[in-house]
């Protein structure tokens, strides 16, 4: 039977591939799950517009248990303390106050237990003398995180919003959402953000530079209660000295920092593509929502600048496909070339083996300085618009 000879793909044909999009636009439909860690209360209804900092659903987390020792505290045996016991499984108690006693020799001896923390008596086990405590519940509240629409209300659960706006992601953030006015301290792209740039005006601020942020700058912005800073490039030393510790390979945005960090290039004195500045310039006095969170692998989730406009742009997609050709603007975020820019020159179809001797799809992209790398597929993001 002869053998069916596969021809190679020729120039001339449309060479297509799917890889993580990183957007920067002006005109976005995005729309935002709103999720309780527990089921609640959801404060809204469908169709309803709705403000960032407005709360859309609340719950109540369980408190901490805690155990106390009561057949050890009175000194007695542990299915003895039902005999002493002055609460009851159910009852609330107030720290300090009275759970057990015991009196001997008509009360010449007496001993007690007193409540550790104020909360709910869980249990009371006469096998181990332990008494189970259920510290008060903490309140949880969900709020919009954007301004938008109700499109859908997931019952005792939270909401999906929709909501027309301007979009910039970074590279990196860390830190939680947070919102505050947009306020663009530099003139150009390539202007670094020093902490003098930084005045009392900068309270409950967005603030934007052009290239490097420097320590000193992101502590100024700490000092003034700036909301969040956006930048270029940040050294790593000063990323390390900022969270007291390297930061490790798993999601960002919930570290304890009063502030959130967004950078839009990488690591280094990176000048803050020029696009993204523009669109962030043109956004300059108005309210936007930012979020430092971060994975870079599977499930990417990117940190990102939200202006609400309240007009749906015509054409827009909730969805945008993450498409790449020859000609796609991409960024790599793989070392050696984290953060730089290229443009998508070949995407070979056959795997190809790298320097880990791992056989991988891989493209070709040029630098902004002319040089022409070959790369993992899975070391480039597609910046779309």
């Amino acid at each position: 039977m002869p053998t069916r000879k596969l021809m190679p793909m020729t120039s001339d044909k449309a060479v297509h591939a799917y890889t993580p999009g990183l957007r920067t636009t002006d005109r976005a439909v995005l729309r935002k799950v709103r999720r309780l860690p527990l089921p609640g209360d959801v404060h809204v209804k469908l169709g309803d517009e709705v403000k960032a900092a407005e709360v859309v659903a609340s719950t109540e987390l369980p408190g901490r248990v805690h155990t106390l020792n009561v057949a050890h505290e009175l000194n007695c045996q542990p299915a003895e303390i039902g005999n002493f016991m002055v609460k009851a499984e159910g009852d609330v108690v107030r720290h300090g106050e009275i759970l057990a006693e015991s009196k001997a020799l008509w009360g010449l001896f007496y001993s007690f237990v007193k409540a550790p923390i104020e909360g709910t008596i869980e249990s009371i086990s006469t096998t181990t003398g332990q008494v189970l405590f259920r510290g008060e519940p903490m309140p949880v509240e969900l709020d919009a995180y954007v301004d938008g629409t109700v499109v859908e209300v997931h019952a005792d659960e939270g909401v999906t919003i929709e909501t027309q706006c301007a979009l910039v992601q970074g590279i990196f953030g860390i830190g939680r959402e947070r919102y505050g006015e947009l306020k663009v301290l530099v003139n150009a792209a390539d202007e670094p953000l020093a902490a003098e740039l930084l005045d009392e005006g900068c309270r409950d601020c967005v603030v934007v530079g052009g290239s490097l942020v420097t320590l000193e700058a992101i502590n100024r912005a700490i000092e003034l209660g700036a909301s969040a800073v956006v930048a270029g490039g940040i050294e790593s030393e000063d990323l390390d000295s900022l969270m007291g510790e390297p930061i490790g390979v798993a999601i960002t945005g919930q570290e304890p920092i009063p502030i959130t960090l967004v950078i839009t290039e990488g690591f280094g004195e990176l000048a803050m593509a020029q696009r993204t500045f523009s669109i962030l310039e043109g956004l300059s006095g108005k309210r936007a929502s930012v979020s430092g969170a971060t994975q870079i692998r599977a499930g990417v989730i990117r940190p990102e600048i939200i202006v609400s406009t309240g007009q749906r742009p015509e054409g827009a997609s909730a969805q945008p496909a993450s498409q790449m050709s020859i000609g796609s603007q991409i960024r790599l975020i793989r070392a050696p070339y984290f953060g730089q820019l290229a443009e998508v020159v070949a995407l070979p179809s056959e795997p190809t083996e790298i320097k880990t001797e791992a056989h991988v799809r891989v493209l070709q992209a040029r630098l902004a300085d002319g040089t022409v790398v070959t790369v993992p597929r899975t070391n480039v993001e597609l910046m779309q618009e």
